[in-house]
């Protein structure tokens, strides 16, 4: 599972025109998923998000986490995450694991995230084609991979 996470002042994501999920002081998370990819790998991911000291404290430390902010979250499916750009110019997405198999997952991690946050989590729809805006805050942009536990 590999999560693209932005610290955001806001974000949407719109579907045929109409707002999905909005949220504003919070994180922006983009979510890949491989077939490979586990509860395990969800519980770990969701502790970790929850938990990352990546908004500033009094004294513009960035020690605060997102629970600790009580922050929002929107979480947004992304296959292209799992691309492989290593031979010619037309990205490979075999890595990505099937909708039958991901939209569990993804539906799974935005109910782990609900339960670590205390809190709903926004979230686009599964497979649509969506137009996500953000005002990305600082920029902080992290990557986080769960089969590369750095």
């Amino acid at each position: 599972m590999r999560a693209v996470v932005q610290r955001v002042s806001e974000a949407s994501v719109a579907i045929n025109g109409k707002i999905e999920g909005k949220i504003t002081s919070g994180v922006l998370i983009f979510l890949g998923i491989i077939a490979e990819d586990t509860s395990a790998d969800i519980q770990w991911l969701s502790k970790k998000i929850s938990n990352l000291r990546i908004f500033s404290d009094k004294e513009g430390q960035m020690n605060l986490s997102l629970k600790d902010q009580n922050g929002e979250a929107l979480v947004i499916s992304q296959f292209t995450l799992h691309a492989q750009t290593k031979k010619g110019n037309r990205p490979s997405y075999i890595k990505a694991a099937q909708p039958e198999i991901a939209m569990p997952l993804y539906e799974q991690f935005i109910s782990q995230l609900e339960e670590d946050l205390g809190k709903e989590i926004q979230s686009g729809i599964f497979g649509a084609d969506m137009k996500v805006s953000l005002l990305n805050d600082g920029p902080v942009t992290i990557i986080i991979d769960t089969k590369n536990r750095e």
